[in-house]
């Protein structure tokens, strides 16, 4: 007969955490939000990739493009690229965020000295770069001979037909480095000569690379940034049990530092064999997230397949519809808990730390903080991010307010059946997720401020610095349902709802 669990299926608005000793150090100014994303042997070596902060964005085409993966990786956090698009077109988005800043850029850009102003402009609108290199050939390698800027023209005194030799700044009015020059001497010669950009050529005047003056800027003023070796932006694509074996390789030749399989159900042969086939070509050199889960039995099968880090949660999300139509699924806090618990106990027989996700059921702020003090290393959040400017959805008016379109993979609209895959037909029946808006809420940066503020504020509460330490000293209370009523506003008139609501996320 069927198996019938004693305890409820809960969600996060079931429990409150209860506060510890806060000591005079424990402020949030001091607390560290970093935490690991993929597996490693704790206790015996550092992880190869964590997060500054903990958390990433969902593998949707309504959240996660280029753009939102260069905002979130400025603010410490990580993008996975939506994988239901072409191979190409999502291999190219990953390769415009690993060109989007870098210590040494390759210029994509480039003019030879035969283009036209007109030429120029057109190419400036569609790269967005104002500083562009001219070599002989224009190529991003050619023989460099000057550089054009936006100092070097006027749309308005030009006919749009001079020849860019005639207007560039040439080589002997640029200062230049050889391309064994140091990240670090690069940005003390564009200070010392009070330059934008530093071109660094070979023995041969041949252009290597490009240095400029906005990425140390952006890097100082956002320490948190999530950068590679070569400081570009860390990202991650999504990927399905389906046409990994072309699509796997194109990501990892542009450059993405870690994918994962985006699927609805996690616990099943066809993520096995996508991992399996991952481990027989790349080795461990490929990190691959794995999921959903919602059980211990489900994180041990990925675990041991094995996934650098495993997702749970099934049904949970804003916009998916799995568990009215299917029946299928358990409450976010009861999935992470018990998943949580499965970790610990394998990291105890194995000595691997496998780093888990909490994805969907997460609608206000506070509940990022109970997620991670259940077990959580990190969430992924969809309808959280994709609220802000940088999602690639589109910013309507509905009713008198702005709104921002917000879709699920399993909708009509997006049709991203690869993602509920159970080895039969490309095409599903039924929906599983539904079209919606979402209330616009400005920039990312504003916004996820407010939201770490509130993770450290209450982590401070409970006398933690650290997640590790969080999740140590968290206690936890299950709550009832007069007690949600009472945690809110409540027998009072509010004189102004709207920054009230704000704050409800």
């Amino acid at each position: 007969m069927a198996y019938y669990y004693d305890e409820p299926s809960r969600t996060f608005n079931e429990y409150l955490l209860v506060p510890g000793h806060t000591p005079a150090t424990c402020v949030p100014a001091s607390v560290s939000l970093k935490t690991p994303l993929v597996k490693y042997r704790k206790g015996q070596e550092e992880c190869p990739l964590s997060l500054n902060i903990p958390m990433v964005s969902a593998i949707m085409a309504a959240v996660s493009d280029d753009n939102m993966a260069v905002a979130l990786a400025t603010e410490g956090g990580l993008s996975f690229i939506y994988g239901n698009q072409t191979i190409e077109q999502e291999a190219a988005m990953v390769a415009r965020v690993k060109n989007y800043k870098a210590g040494f850029v390759e210029s994509d850009a480039n003019l030879s000295p035969d283009m036209t102003l007109n030429q120029v402009v057109a190419l400036k609108e569609q790269t967005g770069h104002s500083t562009m290199p001219v070599t002989d050939d224009g190529s991003a390698h050619g023989k460099l001979l000057g550089v054009v800027t936006e100092r070097d023209y006027r749309l308005s005194r030009m006919t749009g037909e001079e020849k860019v030799s005639e207007f560039m700044t040439p080589l002997e009015k640029l200062v230049t480095a050889s391309e064994d020059t140091s990240l670090k001497v690069a940005n003390d010669i564009i200070w010392d000569h009070k330059l934008n950009s530093l071109p660094l050529v070979d023995a041969e005047g041949n252009l290597v690379y490009m240095v400029f003056r906005k990425d140390y800027d952006s890097h100082k003023s956002n320490p948190n940034e999530m950068l590679d070796s070569h400081k570009r932006y860390i990202v991650g694509a999504g990927i399905n049990s389906r046409d990994y074996a072309e699509r796997v390789p194109a990501l990892v030749e542009a450059g993405a530092d870690v994918l994962c399989i985006d699927s609805s159900e996690g616990y099943s042969d066809w993520q096995k064999m996508t991992i399996e086939w991952v481990r027989e070509h790349y080795g461990d050199s490929v990190k691959i997230g794995a999921g959903n889960v919602v059980d211990g039995e489900g994180f041990r099968f990925l675990a041991e397949a094995g996934a650098d880090f495993v997702k749970i949660g099934i049904g949970g999300g804003s916009i998916c519809i799995t568990r009215e139509t299917k029946g299928i699924g358990r409450g976010q806090a009861t999935a992470t808990i018990e998943v949580a618990k499965a970790r610990d106990e394998y990291f105890k027989e194995t000595g691997i730390y496998v780093p888990i996700c909490s994805d969907g059921g997460i609608v206000y702020d506070h509940h990022i903080s109970l997620a991670l003090a259940m077990g959580a290393d990190f969430v992924m959040l969809g309808r959280y991010f994709a609220r802000f400017d940088e999602s690639p959805s589109a910013k309507v008016m509905v009713n008198g307010t702005y709104m921002k379109e917000y879709w699920g993979e399993g909708s009509a609209r997006a049709r991203n059946w690869g993602r509920y895959d159970l080895g039969g037909k490309k095409s599903l029946s039924f929906e599983e997720g539904v079209d919606s808006y979402v209330p616009y809420a400005g920039p990312l940066k504003d916004n996820i401020a407010v939201t770490l503020l509130k993770i450290k504020s209450t982590m401070c509460n409970c006398g933690a610095l650290t997640i590790p330490e969080f999740q140590d000293k968290a206690k936890l209370t299950v709550i009832s349902s007069t007690s949600i009523v009472e945690g809110g506003a409540h027998d009072v008139v509010l004189k102004d709802k709207a920054p009230y609501a704000s704050n409800m996320r």
